[in-house]
């Protein structure tokens, strides 16, 4: 059965990895992130983080495949 949990990691190792480049995105779009809970920023801000970091993520596989 699958994991109902929304928080769940399929690679828990990577959980640094991503969050150090969550911040190199923030950075890159202009959001200012804090260490630890961010709840005061917007949801278009931490959509625009969660966004660019898919878009990257897709950008980095896609040049791996060819």
């Amino acid at each position: 059965m699958a994991n109902s949990n929304s928080n769940y990691k399929a690679v828990p190792e990577a959980a640094d990895a991503l969050n150090k480049f969550k911040y190199e995105v923030a950075n890159e779009v202009g959001v200012s992130l804090k260490d630890g809970y961010n709840g005061n920023i917007s949801a278009r801000d931490a959509g625009r983080i969660g966004g660019n970091m898919v878009k990257k993520l897709i950008q980095q596989a896609e040049s791996q495949l060819r």
